[in-house]
């Protein structure tokens, strides 16, 4: 019996980085980045202050243009010369900021339906039974739909930042810091909540963070930057065994260091 078509195929990258460089000037902040992300991966992306972890953020999602070489998304260039094909490309992902960056003047309903709304396709029925339901998969309840984020802790906004970004069931969600600013117990109840849906839900996560706990509770793989370039990219224990000071430094001691290196075993 002969084999299927697609038999031996491997999936396209989520995420797939060519030769990326970035400048600012004289200074340059990557050089020569190469990166694949597959689906269904959670890749923690790890560096020192002033590497550029988020500016390689930024240029992933398209709101930054490299200075030289290519990303894509699910196989087609993010900064796409046609319109129709960018905005086709940045509806298949979500995007969680550091500060939540909700709308101070929308209410967490107007917040979360912003992007059903921009769609122009969903009459507002069927946009309130999506919002009701985004807050109810980061555990809020219908009537803190009604508030405004200044009436909001640093948890709720995190929650109601995520449901937006879940707003358009995406492929790929990418978290910058995602429990930065947060007291322990409620970074690990939105780690949580994070693993939770992304089980559920099966999308691919992308995520900047400095805290170790985070990457140990979310990340499936790490990715290191470093000397303008990324140093290692792979499991935990590939990671690990590369030899650099930042590695050695970053993830030498304390307990959530320790958890790390464990699962390295």
């Amino acid at each position: 019996m002969s084999a299927p078509p697609d038999a031996g195929r491997t999936a396209a990258p989520v995420i797939e980085i060519r030769g990326l460089c970035t400048r600012f000037g004289d200074v340059v902040i990557h050089r020569d980045i190469d990166l694949d992300v597959a689906a269904g991966q959670m890749l923690g992306l790890v560096g020192g202050s002033g590497s550029g972890k988020t500016t390689l953020l930024r240029a992933i999602v398209g709101l930054l243009a490299p200075s030289a070489g290519t990303v894509k998304l699910f196989g087609q260039a993010i900064l796409d010369a046609d319109p129709r094909r960018m905005r086709a490309v940045r509806r298949r992902f979500g995007m969680l900021f550091q500060q939540g960056a909700l709308f101070s003047a929308f209410s967490v309903f107007d917040n979360i339906a912003f992007p059903l709304r921009e769609l122009r396709t969903l009459d507002e029925e069927m946009i309130r039974d999506l919002v009701l339901l985004k807050l109810a998969m980061v555990e809020l309840e219908p009537r803190h739909g009604s508030l405004m984020p200044a009436e909001l802790s640093g948890g709720m906004v995190k929650r109601v930042a995520l449901a937006r970004a879940l707003s358009l069931e995406p492929e790929l969600l990418v978290l910058d810091e995602p429990t930065a600013g947060l007291d322990p117990d409620l970074a690990e109840n939105f780690v949580q909540l994070i693993k939770l849906l992304q089980k559920e839900l099966g999308f691919t996560v992308v995520m900047v963070t400095h805290d170790l706990d985070t990457l140990a509770g979310l990340a499936t793989r790490l990715a290191v930057l470093a000397d303008q370039k990324i140093i290692a990219c792979g499991t935990v224990a590939e990671v690990l065994a590369v030899d650099h000071p930042f590695i050695h430094t970053f993830f030498g001691s304390g307990r959530a260091a320790a958890a790390i290196r464990q699962e390295a075993i």
